[in-house]
């Protein structure tokens, strides 16, 4: 039995082309492989959200996906959102309201974040706390978090 494939697949922009392990997930894949070390493992079960990245434009636990799956796909990282300009004005206004604390819980949240305002997210408290409630932060409580997503939907912060 093989126990590596090959794949392929564009990763911030830039063609990957690798021979990995089948059982390796697409976050180890991305830290070990790349050293793309943005996004993080925390549980390692899909449950804390560190592991937050995109997949084809949507977002994924890259924890819970293998690296084959990814085979052929466009994977945007924490790195990536940032280098695109994306996550600047989210990233700016969680350093005003002070949304990160140890920063482990920080890329999934932006990423998580950011979907929800690309998606045309009202500046609903209500509403960005259930977005974002598969993500954990054991720091801040949510309400800067919260606050910081807010003042990017409302235009108080730019990037």
């Amino acid at each position: 039995m093989k126990q590596t494939a090959q794949i392929s697949l564009t990763v911030n922009g830039e063609t990957v082309e690798a021979d990995v392990p089948v059982r390796r997930n697409l976050v180890d894949f991305l830290r070990q492989d790349l050293g793309l070390t943005g996004s993080h493992v925390g549980c390692e079960h899909g449950v804390c959200g560190a592991c937050t990245l995109e997949v084809d434009g949507r977002m994924v636990r890259g924890c819970l996906m293998l690296a084959v799956q990814a085979n052929g796909a466009n994977v945007t990282t924490v790195e990536g959102l940032a280098d695109s300009g994306r996550s600047a004005a989210l990233r700016q206004s969680f350093m005003a309201r002070n949304a990160l604390q140890c920063g482990f819980c920080t890329p999934g949240m932006l990423a998580s974040a950011i979907e929800y305002i690309e998606a045309g997210g009202a500046s609903d408290r209500n509403a960005i706390r259930e977005h974002l409630s598969g993500n954990y932060c054991r720091c801040t409580g949510y309400q800067a978090i919260v606050d910081a997503v807010c003042d990017v939907i409302d235009g108080r912060v730019s990037a």
